[in-house]
């Protein structure tokens, strides 16, 4: 896209103020959550209550769907002007054969707010993408380049703040993970294998002012990057798992082209040997739990075959989906609705596909590796469907990484030896039977960083009281032992036990010192 024609709509956004959380102002809350989920009308009925002017004209064609006459659209970007929106390609004719026709989008043009860690406040940034579900005319097209949508948001949040030297985008879409690595001040570089998310891509770079912050190659996977190393590396890939017989649409921002879940497990196999010491990677997969086995198991394993010494991930399965249920939300996602014979096709064939396989559920969620400096890999996978925290998400996550990797390879004497921290975060709650001393349940609960809910013997729940980094967990062990009348050594044992668990939950986290 042209540099000069987007540095004027760049301006004429500027002055039209064209941002989230004006448009929610404009519209209205209610009537903008209403446009989110593709109903229009309250949002048009408040636009239509109020002077026209650059904002509104802006939200009707961009975020619903009007047309309008060439000189509104040039009142409303008055530097690039109705001509220059349509070389840019954002703005289309409609096609009615009048001398004067109305224009329309052609491509999404969304003010989007997306909260990162690395930031105090949700980022601004504007960005092109082909048109959304709700605006678009007929099925997607094969290169089609989706928006910012919630499986990227949850990417951005949970990333780690930190400032990295040389940071990979794998499998850029639209630019917006791009831009949010560019935040941490290095180099960065996304790539993707469509042109056309290259060239979107590009084009949010400039609109944002960000364009001499990355650096765009075209390519499969890792081969662009063959012999750089990285301190951070985030991915969004193509990860939906999709039947390779029938003839069902393709779309690339969704289909690796591999079958089954083997697109995140190159990912993952591949990536650890582009991280630089110390290094991270970030990305969201779908992995196949077949009849008989484990899917969280077959990612342990995926990360075992990188074979890269030092290896340290956690795996966390958000979600898990039977395969009629995976089907039918991609056979929806492609626009095919129930009771059609395009979804009872493409239904069949993933339910085909899953079969040939022996897959009896899917797993979603995101896989987070470090290449650490221990002298064994160690994967800690599990289930956690609470709620992720809101600000400082990515932080916390890092935290609490931290803090289960030092439990899980610390010698029972070392966790003994070190003085733990509670997180703020935690409560206990507790259920007492009319006039009882003692309580029947004891149960910590966190929402940081993701809400849980464990069940404490009194031990465990006075320790975890006690641990404010002034005792080591021996000496706290020792002083519940003589209080509690257990015998010490079973007293140190469990509490190990325990410590090991509320660390990966994020409840406890080592001190800095240790006892000597």
């Amino acid at each position: 896209m042209d540099s000069a024609l987007l540095s004027r709509l760049r301006s004429d956004l500027l002055a039209a103020d064209y941002r989230a959380a004006t448009v929610t102002a404009l519209l209205g809350e209610t009537a903008d959550r209403a446009r989110e989920r593709g109903v229009f009308v309250p949002a048009l009925r408040a636009l239509d209550a109020r002077e026209e002017g650059p904002l509104a004209t802006i939200c009707r064609v961009f975020l619903l769907g009007q047309s309008v006459p060439a000189a509104m659209l040039d009142a409303a970007l008055p530097t690039l002007g109705a001509e220059g929106a349509r070389t840019l390609g954002i703005v289309e004719a409609e096609p009615t054969g009048a001398a004067a026709p109305r224009l329309r989008a052609a491509l999404s043009l969304n003010a989007v707010a997306v909260a990162d860690a690395a930031a105090a406040e949700p980022v601004a940034w504007w960005i092109i993408s082909d048109l959304d579900d709700q605006l678009r005319r007929g099925p997607a097209r094969p290169d089609h380049v989706m928006g910012v949508g919630g499986a990227t948001r949850s990417l951005i949040a949970q990333a780690p703040p930190a400032a990295s030297r040389l940071a990979l985008d794998l499998g850029t879409g639209c630019g917006i993970v791009a831009l949010h690595l560019s935040l941490r001040g290095g180099r960065v570089i996304a790539t993707d294998i469509s042109e056309r998310a290259l060239l979107l891509a590009r084009a949010n770079a400039e609109l944002n002012g960000a364009a001499g912050a990355i650096e765009f190659r075209a390519g499969s996977l890792f081969a662009p990057v063959a012999d750089e190393r990285f301190d951070l590396i985030l991915s969004n890939p193509p990860f939906v798992i999709t039947p390779r017989t029938g003839d069902g649409p393709v779309y690339e921002y969704r289909d690796g082209g591999l079958v089954g879940d083997a697109l995140a497990a190159s990912v993952v196999q591949e990536g650890p040997a582009h991280l630089a010491p110390g290094g991270t990677l970030l990305c969201l997969a779908n992995w196949e739990s077949p009849w008989g086995g484990n899917g969280l198991q077959r990612v342990t394993d995926w990360i075992a075959a990188a074979g890269v010494p030092g290896l340290a991930a956690w795996v966390i399965e958000r979600d898990r989906v039977d395969p009629a249920q995976y089907a039918e939300t991609w056979a929806r996602d492609g626009g095919a609705r129930p009771g059609s014979a395009e979804f009872d096709g493409l239904l069949g064939a993933w339910l085909d596909d899953f079969a040939a396989r022996r897959v009896v559920a899917v797993g979603l969620g995101a896989i987070r590796i470090r290449r650490d400096s221990g002298a064994q890999p160690l994967v800690h996978a599990e289930q956690a469907t609470g709620a992720l925290s809101g600000a400082g998400l990515g932080a916390q996550l890092e935290a609490t990484f931290s803090a289960g990797l030092a439990a899980a390879r610390m010698s029972d004497a070392e966790v003994l030896a070190t003085r733990w921290v509670v997180s703020d975060a935690v409560s206990d709650e507790r259920i007492h039977a009319p006039g009882a001393e003692a309580p029947q349940a004891i149960t910590l609960v966190t929402d940081r960083p993701i809400a849980r809910r464990v069940t404490a013997d009194p031990l465990l729940a006075a320790a975890v009281g006690a641990s404010d980094g002034e005792l080591t967990l021996g000496q706290i062990a020792d002083a519940l032992a003589q209080l509690l009348e257990v015998d010490a050594a079973a007293a140190s044992e469990a509490l190990v036990s325990g410590v090991r668990e509320l660390a990966w939950l994020g409840m406890l986290a080592p001190e800095a010192r240790a006892e000597s």
